[in-house]
């Protein structure tokens, strides 16, 4: 696709209604389909409707829904209108989306049905409510996207200014807000440009239909799993329900998906539970080239089993928002799937870097899109590592009113510094170490990673999760959740007992030292196990069992801050 002339949300929307009028867009995977058409009526309707109400080009508009199809429609409506969208992650507890409406000084608020219980008495008493549906329905009919209503539809965006590049689209508060909030800003500049250079990574053709399994309201889901898709006449398709095992693996059979966007831990836990026991489970041959020639085949199998358990279609399978398991990814590479890393933060809208899955190089998190420049800052080690930094028309505009933060978030020279070290190769990939932040200091000043630690932990079967960090008093420790079967079997007949989450997840309500004692030998074969390799420095001192389910942001990431940090 050629570059656009134009990079705002306006232009994206009607060149797409245009070239694609008549082609699915979003819907339901058992209900509604909008098309390009239905979406841009949808959009008109709804600015008209904030228009009515006496907003201005400028004016904040928070969206608060699950993810679904009319999601999409309203905050195009919001942004082509040149109204600025405040999208709010639908995890968020009603004192902090009332932080963030205040805040952001919204002039509306925009809920679901589903999402309306979290809107509390502050929020009420700052601006007014409005329906989803409503905001997007013909007042004189079902909806006003139904096919005999369009000529009671506006249909022209003349009674709107253009928005210009330079206008602010979204703010985009990052997930755990509790206290300060921390709003980027993005540019419709930002938000189009990244939808189209995300096209250098991956060519989407009209006809690709995107199952879309995270939080729309995420930048990774909104700009990559939205934007870009909707850029070039694909179809995207919305569940009901969160995305469990029993959810996903119908609608994969039923919608057969050509394309998909995760975070790591859903493919992980798919890979680790119903393929990683199977293989470990066959007789090889004793004989090396045998047994290798075997396992290779076993593992080949499994990976075309695996995709046509995602329907038998999928081409295009994203991981972004956290670093993929090694072991994991070995088996990926090896098994011929179809998956691709991606690396971004909301403060670049959000994508920075990705590959074709043709070209995926393991390891790596892929090349920078088109149109921006990467580098490494002040190099930390032999391996010329050091802070990644950015530069090109995807970086926010700062943080709404924190100067004094967006001061501290750029170089001089005005490279956004995203505090992750990494290094680029001679080829331009790049490699992400870590968090600059979560980094642990050796006893001699080595750099220690406790993603990488992590990783090798979670590779153990009878592991859910591990967060690392440093202690001056015991050295490197690692907290370790095992899996719910495992706590099952130890603690069988023990007072206190087992306690069973949603999705899977469990909770001892006993006390750590009988858990500790019972799981003594686990304990032992783990540290045993990662520290073999591990460098001297880097090795596990201490393994201590976390008794529930680790705190995570939307993109199921460890809320580091929650749990014990090295003591500086």
């Amino acid at each position: 696709m050629k570059q656009p002339q134009v990079f705002t949300l306006r232009a994206l929307l009607d060149e797409s209604a245009r070239r694609f009028s008549s082609r699915p867009a979003l819907r339901w995977l058992d209900g509604r389909e909008y098309s390009y058409r239905d979406v841009e009526l949808g959009a008109l309707q709804a600015a008209f409707r904030l228009a009515e109400m006496g907003l201005n080009k400028g004016d904040k508009v928070v969206i608060l829904s699950e993810s679904r199809p009319e999601w999409g429609i309203a905050y195009l409506g919001i942004t082509s209108a040149g109204y600025v969208a405040v999208p709010i992650l639908p995890d968020f507890i009603p004192a902090q989306i009332a932080t963030i409406a205040k805040h952001s000084d919204c002039s509306a608020i925009v809920v679901s049905d589903k999402m309306a219980h979290k809107i509390d008495e502050d929020a009420h008493r700052l601006c007014p409510i409005l329906d989803l549906g409503t905001l997007i329905a013909d007042s004189e009919s079902d909806s006003a996207l139904d096919n005999n209503s369009s000529d009671q539809v506006p249909v022209s965006w003349d009674a709107f200014p253009q928005p210009s590049e330079s206008d602010l689209a979204a703010i985009l508060y990052t997930s755990g807000t509790t206290g300060r909030p921390k709003g980027v800003m993005l540019s419709h500049r930002a938000l189009a440009f990244d939808a189209w250079a995300t096209s250098s990574v991956v060519t989407i053709r009209p006809g690709d239909r995107l199952l879309s399994i995270l939080p729309i309201a995420h930048s990774y889901e909104c700009t990559v799993g939205f934007l870009t898709p909707f850029s070039f006449g694909a179809s995207i398709t919305y569940m009901d329900k969160p995305p469990s095992a029993s959810v996903l693996l119908p609608a994969m059979k039923k919608l057969r998906p050509t394309m998909i966007l995760s975070v790591p831990l859903v493919i992980e836990k798919i890979v680790r539970n119903l393929v990683f026991p199977k293989l470990a489970a066959l007789h090889l041959p004793k004989a090396a080239g045998l047994r290798k020639f075997f396992k290779s085949l076993a593992v080949k199998i499994a990976g075309a089993k695996l995709r046509k358990t995602f329907g038998g279609k999928l081409w295009f399978f994203g991981v972004g928002g956290a670093a993929l398991a090694p072991d994991v990814e070995q088996f990926l590479r090896e098994a011929g799937f179809p998956y691709a890393i991606g690396y971004g933060m909301t403060e670049t809208s959000p994508l920075i870097a990705g590959m074709h899955p043709r070209a995926q190089v393991y390891r790596a998190t892929g090349l920078p899109v088109r149109g921006i420049q990467v580098r490494i800052g002040e190099s930390r080690n032999e391996a010329g590592e050091g802070e990644i930094q950015v530069k090109g028309p995807i970086v926010m505009d700062g943080y709404y009113k924190e100067p004094g933060l967006t001061k501290e978030c750029f170089t001089q020279d005005l490279w956004l510094k995203t505090g992750d070290l990494g290094a680029i190769d001679s080829k331009g990939q790049i490699y992400i170490r870590g968090r600059i932040k979560t980094m642990i200091l050796g006893p001699s000043g080595e750099n220690i990673y406790p993603e990488e630690i992590e990783a090798l932990i979670n590779s153990f079967d009878f592991v859910e999760e591990s967060l690392v960090y440093g202690d001056e008093a015991n050295g490197v420790t690692a907290l370790v959740q095992l899996k719910g079967d495992i706590l099952e079997r130890l603690l069988s007949g023990v007072s206190g007992g087992v306690e069973r989450l949603e999705g899977g997840m469990v909770r001892f309500g006993g006390e750590v030292k009988v858990l500790e004692e019972k799981a003594a030998h686990l304990i032992d074969a783990l540290r045993k196990g990662v520290n073999e390799k591990l460098a001297h420095f880097a090795r596990v001192k201490k393994v201590v069992i976390h008794t529930e389910p680790f705190e995570k942001t939307p993109s199921k990431k460890i809320k580091r801050d929650k749990y014990p940090q090295q003591v500086k």
